[in-house]
């Protein structure tokens, strides 16, 4: 019954992708690709006084990709840049490690399954990984090797 859950709000999210778009006023951006899946990403920040304030992005991807992209822009706004990375972190954890050692993460708790098929686990992180590129300015393209 759960899985059934968690595998609806992935398929909802890969169908319907939340804030997927380009964002003229970004002030933090970065690119992604996972060559393992061919999973490509460009995700768009706008920082002010250190939160971010919007969040979107634009790819072509997996279902569990471009899920995790939707559903991580949704997460990120209002947090500042040290709660986006410690977000982050407790992300990977969650699908490294059991679940009971996870944080809550509210919606983002649907990739818990994930981690036992360790390349999916690079298609749910490339827009997590996309994300530590942006706020850090390193104008590297991100990717899951």
């Amino acid at each position: 019954m759960v899985d059934d859950l968690y595998q609806e709000t992935i398929l909802d999210h890969c169908k319907r992708p939340r804030n997927f778009h380009s964002m003229d006023d970004a002030n933090c951006k970065a690119e992604g690709y996972n060559p393992l899946c061919g999973d490509k990403l460009k995700l768009f920040l706008r920082v002010e006084d250190d939160i971010v304030k919007e969040a979107s992005f634009l790819g072509a991807g997996c279902a569990i990709s471009t899920a995790s992209a939707s559903l991580m822009t949704e997460s990120l706004k209002g947090k500042s840049r040290a709660q986006a990375l410690k977000l982050l972190d407790e992300f990977h954890e969650l699908l490294t490690t059991d679940v009971q050692a996870a944080k809550d993460l509210g919606k983002l708790v649907v990739f818990c399954g994930v981690r036992d098929y360790p390349a999916r686990v690079k298609c749910a992180t490339l827009a997590w990984h996309t994300l530590r590129s942006a706020l850090n300015h390193t104008g590297e393209t991100a990717s899951t090797e």
